[in-house]
């Protein structure tokens, strides 16, 4: 996945959970200029704490549209020596990418993206061909994206604040595998370099608790980094998942 007409800045703070304020790089090797903060839209509605700081280095991408209130939309930021994609569609985009290379699914026929089964739309309805020759049955599935973007010493954790939507998108999943699908749970780790991944039971333990829960019901439960850089990002490794920390 690629963004467009990517420049940097440095943030200054977040009013609220859709605009922030910047200041736009200058002419000078990374230098900020003197300019007045410019307002930018951010593309993850969570809390970003320990992403957004004063002074972190941002990246944004310039909008083609030159009718927007904000020219310009928040994508990715350091953090120490981590570059974080923080855009929360670009999970979705990355995996749709990947589903077609076929490395999970390597006779996959289809990929439609948000499909509603009960009353869920999950992210993506897949369906697989089989193969004879391995005796590998024709599969229909179901996938659920999760983008994380939470980390500490190597640890990233899913959800950064309470979700009930995704508890439930957890709780559908159990009852469409139930009724014959394959049912998955992608979280896409959004940088790359990670030691493991656990639900944030801190912070959501429901969340952690219904996870847990349907891996035993036969969700089964993946984890992937990304390679980021300023202008894309792309899924690499598989990563360890660790739900026993949230007993």
């Amino acid at each position: 996945m690629k963004y467009q007409h990517i420049v940097q800045a440095e943030f200054v703070d977040r009013p609220n959970r859709f605009i922030a304020h910047v200041k736009l790089a200058g002419t000078g090797p990374q230098a900020a200029d003197n300019t007045e903060p410019v307002t930018v839209h951010v593309k993850n509605t969570g809390r970003c704490r320990e992403l957004l700081v004063p002074g972190a280095a941002v990246y944004l991408e310039k909008s083609a549209n030159p009718n927007r209130s904000t020219a310009y939309d928040l994508v990715a930021v350091e953090k120490g020596e981590r570059l974080i994609n923080m855009d929360s569609q670009a999970p979705n985009k990355v995996v749709e990418e990947w589903l077609w290379k076929k490395e999970l699914f390597p006779d996959l026929i289809l990929v439609r993206p948000e499909t509603k089964y009960g009353n869920s739309r999950f992210d993506f309805y897949v369906e697989t061909a089989g193969d004879e020759s391995c005796k590998r049955a024709a599969e229909k599935i179901f996938i659920e994206v999760k983008g994380v973007t939470l980390e500490e010493d190597g640890v990233v954790r899913f959800p950064d604040a309470p979700s009930d939507r995704a508890v439930k998108h957890v709780e559908e999943l159990v009852e469409a595998g139930k009724a014959g699908y394959r049912v998955l749970v992608i979280f896409v780790i959004q940088m790359e370099n990670v030691k493991y991944f656990t639900p944030n039971v801190k912070t959501h333990p429901e969340f952690a608790f219904a996870l847990e829960r349907a891996a035993g019901e036969g969700v089964e439960i993946l984890a992937y980094d990304c390679r980021v850089t300023r202008d894309s990002m792309e899924v690499k490794h598989p990563v360890d998942v660790r739900l026993e920390e949230s007993r």
